[in-house]
C-alpha cells in the first residue's frame, strides 16, 4: 500500500473515533469529523468547552480509528496540535473542503482547529486471505 492509497482510503471517510486521556489518566472517546492532508495529517474542529479539548491540551498523544465497514480499518496514532494564526488557514481550507458546513462554526468564540501528525498507522483489510496488514512508522 502506498502513501497515496492510504490517503485515498482516509479521504473516503468523514469521521473517526478519537481516543484521548483525561488529566486523571482515564480514557475518553469521541466521534470527530476529519479531513486529511496529502501528508496524512488529520484535521478536525472542536469546541474548547468539549471534554476532548482540555484532554489534548494536557496530553497531545491521541489515537484514532478510521473506517469500520467491511472489516477494513486504519488505526492511527499521533500528536495533536493547534496551528498558529499564520498556519491555520491552510488547515481550515482542507477541513472546509470536506465539511463546507463547518464554516458556520468558524465564528464560534470557542472553536479550535486541531491537526494530528501521524507517528504510527496500521491499515488492516480482512477481506483477503491472508489479511492485508500494513504498518507505517512516521516522524519521531
Amino acid at each position: 500500500m502506498t502513501t497515496q492509497e492510504l490517503y485515498e482510503f482516509i479521504d473516503r471517510h468523514d469521521h473517526a473515533v478519537l481516543a484521548s486521556v483525561t488529566p486523571l489518566h482515564t480514557p475518553e472517546a469521541a466521534l470527530v469529523g476529519i479531513a486529511v492532508t496529502p501528508e496524512l495529517e488529520l484535521v478536525f474542529d472542536a469546541s474548547k468547552n468539549s471534554r476532548k479539548y482540555p484532554n489534548i491540551r494536557q496530553n497531545d498523544q491521541v489515537a484514532l480509528v478510521i473506517g469500520w465497514a467491511n472489516e477494513t480499518t486504519v488505526q492511527y496514532e499521533g500528536e495533536v496540535w493547534e496551528p498558529s494564526a499564520e498556519m491555520v488557514g491552510r488547515y481550515k481550507d482542507v477541513y472546509f473542503a470536506k465539511f463546507p458546513n463547518g464554516r458556520k462554526r468558524e465564528s464560534w468564540p470557542d472553536i479550535a482547529y486541531l491537526v494530528v501528525t501521524p507517528r504510527w498507522i496500521r491499515y488492516s483489510d480482512f477481506n483477503h486471505d491472508p489479511a492485508q496488514i500494513v504498518e507505517l512508522r512516521l516522524g519521531k
